[in-house]
């Protein structure tokens, strides 16, 4: 007898299925960062009484915005995803998702959140989110397949998020919004080095020539990762100089930064993939612990 419930379940199995290959192509963990770092730059870039509805429409325009860049970013780079072994299997090198329904699924999230943005921000925030989006895709992605120089020129999108919320809540940029974004643009290069480093046979199969790939010694991308961090340093101590926090945001930022600082120069020194994951995780708990010390100082 056939069973009359088989065909529903995988007709229901297979809505969960895509549905859950559209979540993947927008980069939820990505866009959680970028949720956290909006969020961060409004509630400081605002009144001591934040409308908490406001900039809740705020974050999420700006989430969908990064998740739509993101799913374009994939349609772009679907052939070399297909050669990266930690990449090969997201939705479009996989056929699971098809380039046309990607391409519409990406316009449609970062339209829309460039119209939450313009509507309930402001046109200043929705013009650097549109920004971020060209700077990324039309800059940035086609630059990665000829030179290391991109992963700056991708550090410049990826502290857009910390402006933009700054923006929205305060209208217009100014030191503070200012070194926000210096912070996150200086974080990202030892993060990326260290990822870098961890995938380079990744990258390598890819023909995306990072430093970690052109230089297989690794002295190029661990003394870049360790001269950002020292960089980093003074520059997180700026928020307090410049009045958006106050001196315990400071005392904390000293601590991070000199924590941050011995684990890029540990992976300076060794350059060996131990350092370079003690550093990828040290930079991913750096920044929300700098976030919160600026959030908690401001209370």
């Amino acid at each position: 007898m056939k069973d009359v419930t088989s065909a529903p379940l995988t007709i229901e199995r297979r809505s969960g299925s895509l549905v859950a290959d559209y979540v993947q192509l927008a980069k939820p963990r990505l866009n959680l960062l970028v949720v956290a770092t909006s969020a961060a730059g409004y509630y400081l870039g605002g009144p001591p009484s934040t409308d908490l509805g406001l900039m809740a429409q705020a974050v999420a325009g700006t989430a969908l915005v990064a998740g739509g860049a993101a799913v374009l970013n994939q349609l772009y780079e679907r052939d070399t995803d297909a050669l990266m072994r930690r990449t090969r299997h997201r939705p479009l090198p996989d056929g699971r998702v098809s380039p046309v329904d990607a391409r519409l699924f990406g316009l449609g999230l970062t339209i829309a959140g460039l119209l939450l943005l313009a509507a309930r921000a402001n046109l200043l925030a929705a013009t650097l989110a549109f920004a971020t989006v060209l700077v990324y895709l039309i800059i940035y992605t086609p630059m990665k397949r000829l030179t290391p120089a991109s992963t700056l020129v991708g550090a410049v999108p990826g502290a857009l998020p910390a402006l933009i919320g700054w923006t929205a809540s305060h209208g217009s940029i100014d030191l503070g919004g200012a070194t926000l974004f210096a912070i996150v643009f200086l974080w990202q290069i030892p993060h990326f080095m260290a990822i870098a480093w961890l995938y380079r046979d990744d990258y390598g199969k890819a023909g995306f020539p990072m430093l970690a790939v052109i230089d297989p010694a690794g002295r190029r991308a661990s003394r870049e990762a360790l001269f950002y961090a020292a960089v980093l340093l003074p520059v997180s101590l700026l928020p307090t100089m410049v009045r958006v926090t106050g001196t315990a945001y400071f005392a904390v930022a000293v601590v991070l930064g000199f924590a941050l600082l011995w684990l890029a120069l540990r992976f300076a020194v060794t350059r060996s993939d131990g350092s370079a994951r003690a550093l990828f995780f040290g930079s991913i708990t750096y920044l929300p612990l700098l976030w919160i010390a600026m959030i908690v100082d401001k209370l």
